[in-house]
């Protein structure tokens, strides 16, 4: 079973309750002191700007509000890291303004066989749920 730590984009809004909240959990580690610190499963994140997680993490908040959960809405200032880090000096606001109005995903390794995989760590959970099914079957 592969550890996800940010799940595909493209199956955020359904995600069971457990993984949705757990993701804001792993967000902000990652936003904060996270930032930069080697782990097999997310290194490849720090192959971009932190612009590309912040934007990942404004459309995960965008999902929070959605479902009705709270969360500190300081998450909501690009430059925010959490309550132990210092906020960022040098925010790329161009490059947070362009990827969300892309729609395009912030990563480019969360392809269809990532996808796959994000869907098999949550079946082998017990999380199985007909529309991850009929999802992959027509995106191929």
């Amino acid at each position: 079973m592969i550890t996800v730590r940010l799940w595909h984009e493209d199956i955020l809004d359904k995600l069971p309750t457990n993984q949705f909240n757990g993701q804001h959990r792993e967000l902000a580690a990652l936003r904060g002191a996270g930032w930069g610190k080697k782990h097999a499963t997310v290194d490849y994140i720090f192959d971009y700007p932190i612009e590309h997680l912040i934007v990942y993490h404004f459309r995960y908040l965008k999902l929070r509000r959605e479902r009705g959960y709270n969360y500190n809405k300081k998450w909501e200032q690009a430059s925010y890291r959490g309550k132990k880090c210092d906020k960022l000096e040098d925010v790329d606001f161009g490059l947070i303004n362009k990827l969300l109005t892309s729609g395009k995903k912030c990563y480019k390794e969360h392809d269809n066989k990532y996808l796959q995989e994000n869907i098999n760590n949550l079946m082998e959970k017990g999380a199985v749920c007909r529309y991850y099914e009929n999802y992959l079957r027509n995106r191929r």
